[in-house]
């Protein structure tokens, strides 16, 4: 029986698979687009490799794409077909049981094998990965810090993977409000790895959240050719490079940026790419700013995916799109979609997901289109603090926190609006789209000078 470098015994695999397998570890956590051949090539050398077959297994459900999933879930049934367990490592067992779950949908049991993987197995790249992206996914901020933070110990300091690891480890300390140790730990990563997109990122988020959107501009603009093209977090990475955008006020920048990287042509029509795209026109939707002809490209790249109820994440932004093209009565048919649905399918994370927090934001988004406002607002707050519970980031789901803040105001219902804004100022003090709120709460009380002295604050914070 071989072992891979890290000494975990591997099952019917070979020296020729093993060698694919490290590959594709090394190309998963670096989010290169050949992950997906070098994983084939595994099982192609050995059919029966269990880590082969679950590594194949993740891929399938870590883009969000319910196809891929159904695809991969087949294909392990398969594997899975009279396989002798017992004569399998407990950590493949293990595996085995993560994939198997998060393919039936069930992503909380996934979750917690993984996690168990992890104790067990401090060392497992492929399990911290898959763990780290399912707490992403599920939007659990505190585990997406510890489970890399709790394995880092094992491993050591030259260890090439390590680097990696301090990237995912970086966005867990970000998302949890820990924002200068995640900046330090995610620099660390990048000194030892330049072209690690995730530290990129990770980096990058703790410049939105503390609204130092300049230097954002600036760390990326330092690092283009380590970010910008070829990776599968590329177009996520330009969706944060024309948020920054957004808060200096260049629309016609931001608006060069999408075209050129989130939504053409020649765009691959995934589900992570597209809610990045959806989520930039809805914050210029916000504004006021008419974008009727990329909405309706973008709603037409969504409809023809014809997507089930996978992931409700994914819901929300199709709904923006075809809000965004003035077709609510679409958006209202994929509701009343997940609603049956909902009524019908007795488990599984995502009903939970969609049931409790993708309905809610889907009718508050349809209410925002047909400028119910006060609908909107009614909607979206018993829900605001739960949103992470349907996944994304702090900064992905920030779209629709300014939908809540964006309907007070137009609802005329200024002490919401007035404690929205209180709440977003002393988090986020440096933030021209919060003053610029601020200065229209403040005109609606009839304050002309506190107005203007919000107006001044945002122009300033803008221009840098």
């Amino acid at each position: 029986m071989t072992a891979d470098r890290h000494g975990h015994l591997m099952s019917d695999t070979g020296t020729e698979a093993l060698a694919a397998y490290e590959q594709a570890l090394d190309d998963l956590l670096f989010f290169r687009p050949r992950v997906a051949k070098a994983a084939q090539e595994v099982r192609a050398a050995a059919p029966r490799s269990v880590m082969g077959q679950t590594l194949t297994a993740y891929l399938g459900v870590l883009g969000t794409e319910e196809r891929d999933a159904a695809e991969a879930r087949e294909g392990l049934t398969r594997f899975r077909s009279g396989l002798d367990t017992a004569r399998l490592t407990p950590r493949e067992r293990m595996h085995l049981t993560a994939a198997t779950a998060w393919l039936d949908g069930d992503l909380h049991t996934a979750g917690r094998t993984l996690a168990d993987l992890t104790l067990a197995f401090p060392r497992d790249a492929l399990a911290l990965f898959a763990g780290h992206q399912h707490d992403f996914l599920t939007g659990d901020a505190v585990r997406l810090r510890d489970r890399v933070g709790g394995a880092l110990d094992a491993w050591e300091e030259d260890d090439p993977h390590r680097g990696p690891l301090l990237g995912m480890y970086a966005f867990g300390l970000e998302e949890s409000g820990h924002y200068e140790r995640a900046e330090e730990v995610g620099l660390d990563a990048l000194a030892r790895h330049p072209r690690d997109v995730w530290g990129i990122h990770g980096v990058v988020h703790t410049y939105e959240m503390r609204g130092r959107f300049t230097d954002g501009i600036r760390f990326l603009d330092a690092r283009t050719d380590d970010w910008s093209e070829g990776s599968l977090l590329t177009v996520h990475n330009w969706w944060h490079y024309a948020l920054f955008t957004l808060e200096t006020g260049d629309t016609a920048r931001v608006l060069e940026i999408y075209d050129a990287a989130l939504h053409h042509d020649g765009s691959a029509g995934v589900a992570m790419e597209l809610l990045d795209a959806a989520a930039l026109l809805w914050r210029l939707h916000l504004a006021g700013d008419d974008q009727s002809a990329r909405w309706g490209r973008l709603a037409d790249t969504w409809e023809s995916r014809r997507d089930g109820p996978y992931y409700a994440f994914n819901d929300a932004h199709a709904v923006m799109a075809y809000v965004g093209a003035g077709r609510v009565a679409q958006a209202q048919r994929l509701v009343r979609d997940r609603e049956r649905w909902v009524a019908t399918e007795p488990g599984g994370s995502n009903r939970a997901m969609t049931a409790d927090i993708g309905l809610p934001v889907c009718r508050a988004l349809i209410a925002y289109g047909r400028q119910d406002y006060a609908a909107a607002a009614d909607l979206l707050l018993p829900v605001r603090h739960r949103l992470h519970h349907f996944g994304g980031s702090h900064a992905q789901r920030d779209a629709i926190q300014r939908t809540l803040v964006e309907a007070a105001l137009r609802a005329g219902r200024t002490e919401l609006a007035r404690t929205l804004l209180s709440e977003r100022i002393h988090l986020r003090p440096v933030c021209p789209y919060n003053w610029s709120a601020k200065a229209r709460l403040e005109e609606q009380l009839g304050d002309p000078a506190r107005a203007a002295a919000a107006r001044e604050r945002a122009a300033a914070q803008a221009s840098g």
